[in-house]
């Protein structure tokens, strides 16, 4: 077996390729968008480059020059840890322990020469909400920018000494029909009476025109000091563009108290359910398949992508009022989704989990993100818990 660095255009086609030769007989698997994945390693693409982050990754090729494995390393700039913790991801491998073992090793030695103690993965080379944790449980096809890894993936990663740093969960449940805990719809019928609350979605100038100010605000609060950062309102303005080609105003809800925002969620139709039919490639054909299944084959799942509540009014219910509002006169009279699901509940945020679970939204998928140490007599932590 033979590790080769990835240099080269054919390199980067082939980093890409060998994933769709790999899953080609797993009706479940959605090939990721080619560009998604070949954007992060190009500092004219990922500014983490601009800031100090690293990259590196490798084909892993048999005797015969055929490629039975990947592997890529990253050094993140914005990461703050105990010791200095480095990234691998985009793993893709037979299954072969020496293999796997293999590119395992390269990006520990190559993380250790860059100074770092420990790694972290599979991961992202950016931010948490894409390509993070590897799927142990609940292997339906993947939402978008969701890790899906065969069940024999876990067996290598542990038998290396990866630990699990902590569990993702994925919360699933049905749009319509679903009853809350009790004690939640009592909060939220309080709330609810009070004539300085106001819940609703942005119709549509407000849409384009506030929502960056609207969630700037509630954002910064409710979880800049969890996340590491704030979100400037060109960041939310550039977020809403992204989301634009898919938008729907309906997934769109924010809380008011006399006006001002203190709460969101923040859904989309589940794109995935639409990139499926693309192979990884929007050039014009790509397109053109995308807005005709938009069209005549539309998502029948959502996707939430972040809530959040201001410190102020957490625990208060808030969260009830918004949710149940939006269940009675939304969800029920608007949508023609049929599931919803909540990714990247983290085990560190037990508030989170409780929220799903009062929702009587249910586990569906986990994944686990592993730490490695690489000195093995140092005692190994998981992931503190948001308090």
């Amino acid at each position: 077996m033979q590790l080769q660095e990835v240099s080269t255009k054919a390199q980067q086609a082939e980093f890409v390729e060998m994933a769709a030769r790999l899953y080609r007989n797993e009706e479940n698997w959605i090939r990721p968008l080619d560009k998604d994945i070949e954007d992060l390693f190009h500092p004219e693409t990922n500014k983490l480059f601009k800031t100090g982050g690293k990259a590196i990754r490798w084909l892993l090729l048999d005797d015969e020059g055929n490629t039975i494995g990947r592997n890529a390393a990253f050094i993140n700039p914005k990461w703050k840890e105990k010791q200095p913790t480095g990234g691998m991801g985009f793993f893709e491998c037979i299954n072969d322990q020496k293999a796997a073992f293999m590119l395992f090793d390269a990006a520990r030695d190559w993380l250790k020469a860059q100074g770092m103690e420990a790694m972290d993965g599979p991961v992202n080379f950016g931010e948490r909400d894409k390509w993070w944790g590897l799927l142990v449980d609940g292997y339906a096809p993947p939402n978008y920018n969701m890790y899906w890894n065969f069940p024999y993936y876990r067996e290598l990663f542990e038998a290396y000494g990866f630990q699990v740093y902590f569990r993702q969960y994925t919360y699933m449940r049905p749009v319509r029909g679903v009853t809350l805990d009790p004690k939640m719809e009592e909060r939220a019928r309080t709330i609810l009476q009070d004539e300085d609350f106001q819940f609703r979605y942005l119709k549509g100038k407000e849409l384009w025109e506030k929502f960056p100010e609207y969630f700037m605000k509630v954002y910064n609060k409710a979880w800049a000091r969890h996340m590491g950062k704030t979100i400037s309102e060109r960041e939310a303005r550039l977020m809403l563009t992204k989301m634009k080609p898919v938008i729907d105003p309906y997934l769109v809800y924010f809380g008011f108290y006399k006006g001002e925002p203190v709460s969101f969620f923040i859904n989309i139709p589940e794109i995935n359910q639409l990139f499926k039919y693309v192979n990884g490639r929007l050039d014009l054909m790509g397109k053109l398949k995308f807005l005709w299944n938009r069209t005549f084959n539309p998502p029948n799942k959502m996707l939430g992508l972040v809530f959040g509540v201001v410190p102020e009014f957490q625990g208060k219910g808030v969260e009830s009022a918004m949710i149940t509002e939006y269940r009675d006169n939304i969800a029920e009279k608007k949508l023609s989704y049929k599931t919803i699901e909540m990714n990247w509940i983290g085990d560190f945020n037990p508030k989170m989990m409780r929220v799903c679970e009062q929702l009587n939204a249910s586990i569906y998928k986990t994944h686990h993100t592993y730490r490695y140490l690489f000195d093995r007599e140092k005692p190994f932590e998981r992931h503190p818990v948001f308090k």
